[in-house]
């Protein structure tokens, strides 16, 4: 039976795994990828997996209607681009956020690398872990009102990405209101007001420039309003 992942062990199974693919003694494939330019596009088919040396990247969705959806982050040390092994052809669009250097690996060799180093059965577990993640966004988008969607967003991105500074929780990824408001389904005017809202709350320390939020309280805001039998994220 494949058992579901933690968040530290998933933070430390993709550091594994990008330790394997950078010493597996053959060359790796780098790329340099400027601020905006994509790095695979929706319905391309792309076998490669995606290590991030340095920089930010992001994955969205855009419906028929021109909608986008921010799916995904990605900073230094983070994989992506892994559920090619179950579809070859993209379901999302891969975006520097910023000026970002790449390692580039084939799925063949990426299997490969896991089952010499008996990993297979971890990464199973992970690539569930991120099915079950996708899923559960997307029912949040059917079921939460957009200011709820928010915290609870801020909540994962926080413990994903968090690091703990003398006035709470700073979130090390830089997002605009713009992409928050494409995280949620909402528009960017409401993700402002929901923001100010937050602070006056005390579940926000600071939202301009790198968010910083008060960790407890906002677990407390989400736990008490999320539906029965939903856990936290």
């Amino acid at each position: 039976m494949v058992q579901s992942l933690h968040l530290t062990e998933v933070r430390k199974f993709t550091e594994l795994i990008a330790a394997r693919i950078q010493g597996d003694g053959q060359r790796p494939q780098g790329a340099v990828v400027l601020r905006g330019e994509h790095i695979y596009n929706c319905a391309d088919t792309d076998r490669n997996v995606y290590f991030v040396k340095s920089g930010q990247v992001k994955t969205i969705m855009v419906t028929a209607s021109g909608k986008r959806c921010l799916l995904d982050l990605y900073l230094p040390g983070n994989v992506f681009g892994e559920l090619c092994l179950t579809n070859p052809r993209r379901t999302d669009t891969a975006v520097a956020m910023a000026d970002t250097e790449l390692v580039r690996v084939s799925h063949q060799r990426l299997l490969a690398i896991l089952d010499r180093e008996g990993l297979l059965e971890l990464f199973t577990a992970y690539l569930t872990d991120r099915l079950a993640e996708q899923q559960r966004i997307i029912a949040d988008l059917v079921t939460l009102e957009s200011e709820m969607r928010l915290a609870a967003r801020l909540l994962q991105l926080s413990k994903r990405f968090g690091q703990r500074c003398d006035r709470g929780m700073l979130i090390s990824v830089r997002l605009t209101q713009e992409e928050l408001a494409e995280m949620v389904g909402t528009t960017r005017s409401r993700v402002g007001f929901f923001l100010k809202t937050f602070r006056e709350a005390g579940l926000l320390v600071s939202s301009r420039g790198p968010i910083i939020i008060n960790q407890p309280n906002l677990a407390s805001y989400v736990g008490e309003r999320l539906p029965l039998g939903r856990g936290l994220l």
